[in-house]
């Protein structure tokens, strides 16, 4: 059965409460003070049963223009508005600034209800719903039913409950396919249930036993049980008021504003990429950075509006912009929002999130602006493709990506089947789902290669460069993964080789000068002469008189080839008599079981200094193993 949600809006005592107690024969107004004071404080909820089968719920909310937060919050989720106007009283300030903020939050489907018409005359009801025809004219009520009532003798219910059964037959479906949200308008504790929220379903569905999470503060519960209009259900869907109760759930963790959701489905940021829509009857312009109350769900936050390519904004212009928050807020792309002035409050504009996880913006950046009203106007998987470039090499999940999107869940895994199969995305991760775009995945090779070709002309004689120490020239946001993607794919490719921790162009080859090559030969000569009593290195190069520093890239490129192997700082031998050893000592152990150090010292012949180097390198290359004072062949 089609869910509709039906919320009431209009001027402080109009008769709101009234028509809906009429209506419903239930009085929304729970609260001891909005009995003493005869006014609406709080929201208030009531159901009806239409002829049609329909189940409608409704939301009464407050008129008085300090209480208008409470009346945003209301209006989220709601399918049709019921613009209540007295009869004897007509158009009044809220009764404007309530239309004002149901036309910013996208509302389409409504109707006007004319009370109090038992205390005017005929002549005056019908200058008033003149007077109503214009005030509509160009809204979202244009040529919407005006049915005149009265709560008191009960004339024109009748008719209001006809006019909103036809109404509702217009009102579209929801789709249960979305990410499941439910921004929470009310949050008390019930004996024997323990933490109960309360708040409009609208998106999504959720069923007795899911796992959720309470938005932006994470924190994770498991529903005990749902309450749809006051009837235990397994499952409620977009369109329900719902009431939850949880598992555990203190009732301090949770606050109105609060979004209730699937684990690890939305993302919470101090930062929103928006279209403003800056209300005509504003008395001046909109400045950059002018502090606002950010009304989203059922949300208020205080922010800054960072005006992208204006110092300010005329009343009735519309332009792309970012809200800077104080507090961090969980939204989806296209979702509608109110902002209201700081001081004196009012209702001064609103609109739809374009990106709901924006970087930090740069004013003035026309290509940021650009790609904002891009966003506005493109198809589905253009804003894909968009937002995985934006994203660069840190990439983007398949999460956010539900968020930058708002699309079901199926549609965007085919959608993404097909960027990935014509290879304008490429998947890095795959729990969770990550992908980047080929330009950007393109420009990292390209970068990569740049600075490889960049090592190699500062250092001529090094076989190449090490992979941390290019991984640290590249983006801070390239992950692991893509990292060895990128050294994999482009190794395929044959434009570089990785060597154990090196990598190289494949281009690359070592050519010494002249003078190179003579230090090359005279340092070789000399390690192979003195056996296994080298020189130390800096005492060679004063032997030979050759600069340390130059002598030292030579030196580097025979222990590179392997000719040469370096036993500890300073301290280097010729390859073959290191391995000759190492066949003595391997044959001695193998013989005998194990070898103690003057036995060590015996079978090379040469002094403590050069011994106890060695020895200990062998145990770093896992030949031998130290147990105690003794050496043992370790196992392999």
């Amino acid at each position: 059965m089609k869910q509709i949600i039906l919320g009431t809006a209009g001027h402080i005592d109009h008769g709101k409460t009234s028509l809906v107690r009429a209506v419903t024969g239930i009085d929304t107004d729970r609260l001891k003070e909005e009995k003493l004071r005869g006014i609406t404080i709080e929201l208030g909820f009531a159901s009806l049963d239409l002829p049609e089968g329909r189940h409608v719920g409704i939301v009464d909310v407050p008129g008085h223009e300090k209480f208008v937060k409470h009346m945003v919050a209301g209006a989220t989720g709601i399918d049709i508005v019921v613009m209540v106007i007295a009869a004897d009283e007509g158009i009044m300030p809220q009764t404007r600034e309530h239309m004002e903020i149901c036309s910013l939050l996208g509302i389409q489907h409504g109707f006007v209800a004319l009370t109090k018409i038992d205390m005017v005359e005929p002549d005056w009801l019908d200058l008033v719903t003149e007077e109503v025809r214009d005030f509509t004219q160009g809204t979202f009520l244009e040529g919407a039913p005006i049915v005149p009532v009265s709560s008191i003798t009960g004339e024109g219910i009748p008719d209001f409950i006809k006019t909103l059964d036809a109404l509702c037959r217009k009102v579209p479906d929801r789709s249960n396919s979305g990410i499941f949200r439910l921004p929470v308008d009310r949050v008390f504790t019930m004996r024997g249930f323990g933490t109960v929220i309360t708040g409009t379903l609208i998106s999504g569905c959720i069923r007795t036993g899911d796992p959720v999470m309470i938005y932006p503060s994470k924190i994770t519960s498991k529903v005990r049980g749902i309450q749809a209009h006051n009837q235990t259900v397994e499952q409620a869907a977009a369109g329900m008021r719902t009431a939850i109760n949880f598992q555990g759930l203190e009732k301090a963790v949770i606050n109105r504003g609060d979004v209730l959701s699937t684990p690890e489905s939305l993302f919470p940021s101090f930062m929103v990429d928006i279209l403003l829509e800056y209300l005509p009857g504003n008395p001046k312009v909109l400045k950059n950075r002018t502090r606002v109350r950010f009304h989203s769900g059922t949300s208020e936050i205080l922010g800054n509006v960072i005006l992208l390519n204006a110092d300010e904004m005329q009343p009735g212009q519309s332009a792309p912009a970012q809200i800077r928050l104080d507090a961090p807020i969980t939204v989806v792309k296209d979702d509608r929002f109110v902002i209201r002035s700081y001081s004196p409050v009012r209702t001064i504009g609103g609109g739809r999130v374009i990106n709901p996880i924006p970087a930090k913006h740069k004013r003035f950046q026309p290509d940021v602006v650009e790609g904002l009203k891009h966003l506005l106007e493109a198809d589905f998987e253009s804003v894909v493709a968009y937002q995985t470039e934006t994203c660069g090499v840190k990439g983007v999940s398949f999460n956010e990506l539900r968020i930058m999107t708002n699309l079901p869940e199926k549609r965007l895994q085919q959608m993404l089947h097909g960027l990935l199969s014509r290879q304008t995305l490429i998947q890095v991760e795959k729990d969770p789902p990550t992908y980047i775009h080929r330009r950007a995945y393109d420009q990292l090779k390209q970068d990569a290669l740049g600075c490889l070709e960049a090592y190699h002309e500062a250092n001529p004689l090094k076989a190449g460069m090490s992979k941390e120490e290019l991984k640290s020239k590249l983006p801070p946001f390239l992950g692991p993964k893509l990292y060895n993607l990128l050294l994999g794919q482009t190794s395929k490719e044959g434009a570089i080789v990785a060597e154990e921790d090196l990598i190289r162009l494949a281009a690359h080859r070592i050519s010494l000068e002249e003078d190179q090559a003579d230090i090359r030969n005279r340092i070789l000569d000399a390690y192979r002469k003195s056996g296994l009593q080298p020189p130390y290195f800096n005492d060679l190069c004063d032997q030979m008189n050759i600069s340390e520093n130059r002598a030292k890239e030579v030196l580097m490129l025979l222990v590179n080839e392997g000719t040469i192997v370096k036993i500890k700082e300073d301290l280097y031998f010729e390859a073959g008599a290191v391995d000759a050893l190492k066949e003595r000592l391997v044959s001695f152990l193998t013989e005998n079981g194990e070898i103690a150090t003057p036995q060590f010292k015996e079978m090379t012949g040469v002094s403590r200094k050069f011994v106890i180097p060695l020895i200990e390198y062998f145990d770093s290359k896992n030949v031998t193993i130290r147990i105690g004072d003794i050496r043992k062949l370790r196992n392999r």
